[in-house]
């Protein structure tokens, strides 16, 4: 054990977790600290038996009290708790950087957008970068620094994804507010290179307006791009019903493969407006309509009505925050599939997510059975799908793969 670190000791039994892969230690995990240290200094985690378990940054003010950066000892990065910028971090932070664009190198060409770092994932502990490439070829990097084991780092970091990524721009979108409970301000604004806010991004083949400053979270959600994809070869000749649009990529992705028409709403005005200058850049106005509206009230007028459609997307946000609202979250879920399931005609297919980490894949398939039975439908689980892999889940930390998306034919 080093002199030069704080320690930390893990209550009896919560060191198994960790073993396995997990990331995170919570607060009341944590049985002692030897040592002096403040929020933000590197700490050495130990088993209550001794047994080393790795190196991290350390935040009392979190839940997530301690975040690993790596398995060895804290010497190999840091020259004391608090004398955490060296070059030996530098450079293990540029080692992991490239390691993720090789990654991506493997699955996606320079002219793709995609997720670049997924934060423990990928070895970052808090840290999100997208990078978007503009219909001009030119490279956006957008950051979002959520916890302060990044937010310490935080011009480490911009230089080793500069260094692998090479971007003509980088915006910071740190303004989101799970910082506040990281004990950290809200940040945004251009990190240098200044572009546009509003980039032209291609994604299979459609044109899209991505707002990067304002837009929802780092202006674009780019980990349903494959799932779109595959739901758009369900689409040719297709009534679509595409709900929670937010700016219409799953609606144009069905245009762009043949869809007779498309219906696409969102509760978000801003979304919408989005939505509807992305119909135009496709030149979609003939096929595709955008409303602004709860997709609850929608299910329930089109139900009313007596509405058919071929083909309906789901794609919500984030009904269970957390652990204690799963079951809330299960009768919103539920009812928007049984609706769901009833507007489709005969051999409809339904696409349906959600991008709940607490809402695990037991719990959610659990919820298509239940709303299938209320239907009094028959339902087949053609395919059980996640995020791309520029959204990498590492084992042993169940939430990193948060995204479920079932591709289903209701009989």
């Amino acid at each position: 054990m080093s002199a030069k670190f704080p320690l930390v000791f893990l209550r009896p039994l919560e060191e198994a977790e960790v073993l396995r892969g997990f990331p995170w230690v919570y607060g009341n995990e944590i049985a002692s600290v030897a040592g002096e240290a403040a929020d933000g200094d590197a700490v050495e985690a130990f088993s209550s038996s001794g047994l080393f378990l790795g190196t991290g940054i350390l935040n009392r003010k979190s839940k997530i009290a301690l975040r690993f950066l790596c398995r060895d000892r804290a010497e190999t990065l840091f020259d004391s708790a608090r004398g955490v910028h060296t070059e030996r971090a530098a450079a293990f932070f540029r080692g992991r950087a490239a390691s993720a664009a090789r990654l991506r190198a493997v699955y996606y060409s320079p002219a793709d957008s995609y997720r670049l770092c997924f934060a423990e994932a990928d070895g970052f502990p808090g840290l999100i970068v997208e990078r978007f490439a503009d219909a001009g070829g030119r490279a956006v990097l957008v950051f979002q620094f959520l916890s302060l084991a990044s937010e310490v780092f935080r011009q480490e970091l911009l230089a080793a994804f500069r260094e692998a990524a090479k971007p003509g721009a980088a915006y910071d979108r740190s303004d989101a507010p799970v910082r506040a409970l990281e004990g950290l301000p809200e940040a945004s604004g251009w990190l240098g290179g200044e572009s546009d806010q509003l980039i032209t991004i291609r994604e299979n083949g459609v044109l899209l307006s991505v707002d990067i400053a304002r837009g929802q979270k780092t202006g674009y959600f780019l980990d349903q791009k494959v799932n779109r994809r595959a739901a758009a070869r369900f689409a040719r000749g297709a009534r679509v019903l595409d709900l929670f649009s937010h700016t219409g990529a799953f609606g144009l992705n069905a245009v762009r493969a043949g869809a007779q028409s498309v219906l696409a709403a969102d509760i978000s005005a801003e979304a919408v407006a989005t939505l509807r200058r992305n119909v135009a850049l496709n030149g979609a106005n003939d096929v595709m309509r955008a409303v602004e509206a709860d997709a609850f009230d929608v299910l329930r007028d089109c139900e009313r009505a007596g509405e058919r459609f071929d083909l309906i997307v789901l794609d919500p946000p984030a009904f269970a925050r957390n652990a204690r609202s799963v079951q809330k979250a299960f009768g919103g879920y539920k009812e928007i599939n049984l609706r769901a399931t009833r507007l489709l005609s005969p051999g409809g297919i339904l696409v349906s997510c959600s991008c709940s980490q607490s809402f695990d894949a037991p719990t959610f398939y659990a919820m298509i059975q239940s709303a299938a039975a209320d239907a009094r439908r028959r339902v087949q689980i053609l395919e059980k799908r996640g995020a791309g892999a520029d959204h990498p889940v590492l084992a042993g930390h169940p939430k990193s793969e948060y995204l479920k998306c079932a591709i289903l034919r209701v009989l």
